[in-house]
């Protein structure tokens, strides 16, 4: 079957289309800037623009930066306050004219490593992070998942983790890759402390540039980075309709 995979993030919102028996992206990868302000009505556009930039008819899957239960967003840490209490997935349907189902981006991100890339075949407890404007969270055990977690919310350095190594913080601060290792790998340990899993995986942009930061992390940590690095989210927002769309529980 092919999807439109849409991964909507706080600066860019990219998209293309994927056969999900494979995984393969079947068109080429297309970004949109995140509108600022990023309210509901002026996303909803974006995505708009983005479909028909691509030329796609058929249904769209998306990944997106919050906490989505039932079809309504519930929080909204990198993205427009006035997304709280939308019901998304009806906006985008009503936008858009197709069938559109939405949820958040690190948990469509993480189904698509475990079905097709980094851990595929991995049994035991997963965890993986999207590094990016925040740093969303998946949590699997033995393939499956507890969905909605908010790691990057988690305590640390004084305030929210992602506020202090998130990707978007790297570049804020124009820290280089071993100075930011070195944050991110507190960070890593901390959470690796509170929840002990067999295998951290690590998409979002940071993950393209694993080996720059790879000496600073712990090595009593595994830690691997997503095999479809930033078009994981893309590649899981299509899965994760598909699964909708054949009337599969949402995860």
């Amino acid at each position: 079957m092919q999807i439109l995979g849409v991964d909507i993030g706080g600066t860019g919102i990219k998209g293309a289309v994927v056969e999900t028996s494979t995984g393969e992206l079947v068109t080429e990868r297309e970004r949109i800037l995140t509108p600022h302000p990023a309210t509901p009505e002026a996303v909803a556009d974006t995505l708009c623009r983005l479909i028909d930039k691509i030329g796609f008819k058929g249904p769209v899957g998306c990944g997106f930066p919050a906490r989505i239960i039932n079809g309504t967003v519930l929080t909204a840490s990198n993205i427009d306050k006035s997304w709280v209490n939308v019901p998304i997935e009806q906006l985008f349907k009503e936008k858009t004219g197709r069938e559109v189902y939405a949820a958040n981006d690190a948990d469509v991100a993480g189904l698509c490593e475990l079905e097709c890339g980094a851990a595929k075949g991995v049994t035991g407890s997963i965890i993986f992070l999207t590094i990016g404007t925040g740093i969303g969270s998946a949590l699997f055990m033995n393939g499956q998942m507890y969905p909605n977690t908010e790691l990057g919310q988690l305590e640390y350095k004084g305030g929210p983790g992602e506020k202090y190594c998130s990707g978007a913080v790297k570049e804020k601060e124009d820290l280089k890759w071993k100075a930011w290792g070195k944050r991110f790998n507190g960070y890593l340990k901390y959470v690796d402390y509170l929840l002990k899993p067999d295998l951290f995986v690590l998409g979002g942009g940071a993950s393209k540039k694993f080996e720059k930061f790879r000496e600073e992390l712990d090595s009593g940590i595994r830690v691997i980075p997503a095999q479809h690095l930033n078009s994981a989210g893309i590649i899981g927002a299509a899965l994760y309709c598909e699964r909708r769309l054949k009337g599969v529980s949402r995860f």
